[in-house]
This record gives C-alpha cells, sequence and structure tokens, in this order.
C-alpha cells in the first residue's frame, strides 16, 4: 500500500510517501523556523497561513521524487492531533479532500504515536514490547508499548517539557531560535563539572518529569554571574553544559526505573530531544548497565516529519482503519485513547 503523509502540526511542513512493501519512497521537509525566530516562537496564525501555502507544492515535490502519480497512491495520513488547531486544520483539510478527490481512504494519526513509530523506519527496527521515552518541545512521556495502539503512560512532565526547557534555556543565554540545538552546540565547548544542576523529581519514587524548577535554577545561575547583564562567553558555555547533562541524567534515572519496573529490555527514545548527542550517549551507557538495548530514529526523524506519519497511518489503513468523510483535529490527545491494531 502506497501512503501519502501529511505533518502540519505546528512549524514544520513534513510531506512523504510510504511503500508498504519498499519502504519510504520520498520524504521532504519545510521548517517556519526563519519566520517565527524574529518573534522568539511560534506564531500560530503565521504557521497556519504557512502551511497553506506550502503543503500542495510538497505533496507534488515527494510524488515526483517518489516517481509516482497521484492516482497511484492508495491512502493518506494526515496529522490530526495534538498540535496547533489552525496548522492541523490545513493538513486534514488538504490530505482528507485529496483522499475524497482521488477515491481512497484517509486516516487522522496521532503526532505523538509517529513519533514513537519514527524508529520503525531504520533498517533495524525493535520489537514489541518495549519502553519508549517520547521527549518533544510539547511533550515528555514514558510509555509502555505492546504494540500500535497499545499504550500504558508510566509517567510524564507535570510542567515543562524537556524540548520547552531547552528552549527556554536558549532564549536566557541568548541564543537563537529555536534554542534547543544552539544550547546543545553551546554545551561541546562547555567544562563539565564547574556548574551542578538538580535532577529533578529523581530523589522520590515515581516515572513523573518536572523541568520548571531547573529552569529556575539556570535562570538564577545567569544571573548570579552575570556582569553588567553580559555573561562571559566560557560561563554561558558551562551553563549549558550543567544543564544539559542535568536533563540527560533525569530522563536516564527515569528511563532505567521505568526498565525495572516493566521488567522489559529495549527502551527508544523519539521525539526532538532523542536527536541530542549527549542524550544519546548517557542512554546508551544506561542501558549497557541493565543489559538492554536503546533504539532510536535518525536524525532527520526525530523532528517533525511526514514519514512517521506515513508509515503509522499505512500500518493503521492496512489493519482496516480509516476517517470518515468529515475534517476532524484534536489539539490535545491522550495517546492511551488510541484503538489498538
Amino acid at each position: 500500500m502506497k501512503v501519502l503523509g501529511i505533518e502540519t502540526s505546528c512549524d514544520e511542513t513534513g510531506i512523504a510517501v510510504y511503500d508498504s512493501d519498499a519502504g519510504l519512497l520520498a520524504d521532504c521537509l519545510y521548517s517556519q523556523a526563519d519566520i517565527h525566530a524574529k518573534y522568539g516562537g511560534v506564531i500560530p496564525e503565521l504557521a497556519s497561513r504557512d502551511h497553506i501555502r506550502k503543503t500542495l507544492p510538497l505533496v507534488k515535490q515527494v510524488l515526483n521524487e517518489a516517481g509516482i502519480k497521484a492516482e497511484e497512491l492508495e491512502g493518506v495520513a494526515y496529522t490530526a492531533g495534538p498540535g496547533l488547531v489552525g496548522a492541523l486544520l490545513v493538513g486534514a483539510s488538504i490530505g482528507r479532500s485529496l483522499a475524497m478527490g482521488l477515491g481512497i481512504p484517509a486516516i487522522g494519526v496521532h503526532h505523538m504515536e509517529g513519533h514513537l513509530l519514527a524508529p520503525m523506519l531504520e533498517p533495524d527496527p525493535p520489537e514489541f514490547p518495549f519502553v519508549a521515552l517520547l521527549v518533544s518541545g510539547g511533550h515528555t512521556q514514558l510509555v509502555r508499548v505492546d504494540g500500535i495502539g497499545q499504550y500504558e503512560m508510566l509517567g510524564e512532565s507535570l510542567d515543562d517539557a524537556a524540548g520547552e526547557a531547552f528552549d527556554k534555556v536558549g532564549k536566557m543565554l541568548g541564543l537563537p531560535y529555536p534554542g534547543g540545538p544552539h544550547v546543545a552546540k553551546l554545551a561541546l565547548q562547555g567544562n563539565s563539572g564547574r556548574f551542578e544542576f538538580p535532577r529533578p523529581m529523581t530523589n522520590r519514587p515515581g516515572l513523573d518529569f518536572s523541568f520548571s524548577g531547573l529552569k529556575t535554577f539556570v535562570r538564577n545561575t545567569i544571573a548570579e554571574h552575570s556582569s553588567e547583564g553580559e555573561l562571559e562567553e566560557q560561563t554561558a558555555s558551562d551553563i549549558a553544559k550543567a544543564f544539559e547533562e542535568a536533563v540527560a541524567g533525569t530522563l536516564a534515572i527515569k528511563c532505567r526505573r521505568a526498565i525495572e519496573h516493566t521488567g522489559l529490555e529495549t527502551l527508544i527514545i523519539a521525539g526532538g530531544v532523542s536527536a541530542n548527542l549527549h542524550l544519546r550517549e548517557v542512554l546508551e551507557n544506561t542501558m549497557a548497565k541493565v543489559n538492554g538495548r536503546l533504539y532510536y530514529a535518525q536524525f532527520k526523524f526525530c523532528t517533525d516529519n511526514g514519514a512517521m506519519i506515513a508509515y503509522t497511518g499505512c500500518q493503521r489503513l492496512l489493519a482496516g482503519q480509516e476517517a470518515d468523510l468529515g475534517i476532524h483535529v484534536q489539539p490535545r490527545w491522550s495517546l492511551e485513547t488510541l484503538s489498538a491494531i
């Protein structure tokens, strides 16, 4: 089955074609980062308008790169939530309309399920069951995964998501938007050990997360070491290093607890923060200590992308699921409400 995937949940337009027999045929991604950078964050209305401009041209581009015509598609998958309601409606409207015009089924995909299944696009995918750490700008969740649609929430952030904390710390340090990747880059020049930041909620049982206190700790450290409002370059690098280590250390402690709690031996990490090299290294070491294995997607499939939506939609369409003729999106949507296949 050849499925077109459309991702428009926030500030990136991702389009892909996935073939259940041949794998990923083509994909492309357009980022709106430059548009939103001047505002220091995503402006929902601007995001929606840019998706309107970019989605159909990118669909045509991907079909051309895949070497197929629209009439050869056998299904359309689009992100139906969670995300920005206006942005979601663009992808859902275009996806549902294309499917209707072509006379093929369509399905709305859960954005975080797409992230969770992104490692399945790799040549050596994980096998069910496993524990998934979903870390992005909007979510930090630990999930037990027994199959597609078989999800048990083990823990989640009670306030800021890890990716959100990275972006906010980047803003505190005066780094460009989005701050997360720039914080990681700055941390490469930092000295480990100069600053010691807390690992929040690790001194108590449970698998939930909280990063707001760590964010405040960083803000206070910056204020303490700023001279006339300016922070020395090396000090900024050392703070970025300490923050990155604190986040990775916190996630690693919680992941190990989740592995021990479930008795499983496989951990996957997915979402934008899963591209962080330090986090990958820390979790590799963590899983080695418990004789387990870590899986993750290649870098371009860690952030929002159409490939994960096309793959996830394809699996559900193959199972006989499809959307009705209405255009439905859910800005808030729990993974645990999804049906199993």
